[in-house]
């Protein structure tokens, strides 16, 4: 990269990763992208993540320790982004991994392209007993009032952090990226994937996915999500986003056709 290059601020939350953070870590500093910071929010760990932390931070020039009590992954990141001093930036969580030429290329596109506000890569998920292809789904808005399609480690603005207020610290049931991302990109915002596999998510056997996945926890979740950004599923989904999320559109239609949906 050359002299005029722009810093991108990896932000790294951590709760109890000890076990993984080295390596989280390492993939962030063999970027090809320079300049770099990479930036370590301990959110409360018990497990060494600490002292691991202190560590890394002593023996990297371009590496910042931020600690917290344990206040959550979207608190850790909006704590992380507040402080970094990047015009870019890559959450990356303190497990998960990304490829030497994600960033430098991620930039690239958002260097070049003022209309683009979020770029992600393809990603694989992995464990210790091997890898498999993640199938992301195509990005449109639509699709998005649905579901997910763009994991939590994308590139994007600081500036477009700010405009939208940040992760939201109150939305504890989980899948905060995906609300993230509507906040972000419900209004306009072109997105870009990346063809080559850039992103590794690994698997473990305490995933946050896990522990959110329950049908309580998804109920919640879809009437937050609908408190939130009434405006963007009516319009997108034609009301209401819908426990069966797949069937909100032709179930509103339905309700509409009834009479029972305005």
């Amino acid at each position: 990269m050359n002299n005029t290059a722009k810093l991108v601020s990896v932000v790294i939350p951590c709760f109890n990763q000890a076990q993984y953070l080295e390596e989280t870590v390492e993939s962030a500093l063999n970027s090809t992208h320079h300049p770099l910071e990479v930036l370590i929010v301990n959110d409360g760990s018990t497990d060494g993540s600490l002292e691991l932390a202190q560590r890394l931070a002593s023996n990297y020039s371009n590496l910042r320790l931020l600690d917290q009590k344990n206040q959550g992954v979207a608190a850790a990141r909006n704590h992380g982004i507040c402080e970094a001093k990047g015009e870019y930036i890559l959450p990356l969580d303190g497990d998960d991994l990304i490829s030497v030429d994600y960033i430098e290329k991620a930039v690239k596109v958002l260097e070049e392209s003022p209309s683009v506000k979020v770029v992600y890569a393809q990603g694989i998920k992995f464990n210790q007993e091997g890898s498999k292809a993640w199938n992301l789904k195509p990005f449109s808005r639509k699709a998005l009032a649905k579901d997910n399609m763009i994991f939590v480690s994308a590139l994007f603005r600081k500036s477009d952090w700010e405009a939208c207020g940040g992760y939201s610290e109150d939305m504890t049931m989980g899948r905060e990226d995906w609300e993230f991302w509507i906040k972000m990109l419900k209004n306009g915002g072109e997105v870009v994937q990346l063809p080559f596999i850039g992103f590794h998510y690994r698997l473990t056997p305490n995933s946050k996915r896990k522990r959110t996945g329950t049908k309580q926890k998804k109920k919640e979740r879809i009437a937050y999500l609908n408190q939130k950004h009434a405006e963007f599923f009516f319009r997108e989904l034609d009301g209401p986003l819908r426990n069966q999320r797949t069937w909100s559109r032709p179930y509103n239609k339905i309700l509409r056709l009834l009479g029972i949906l305005e």
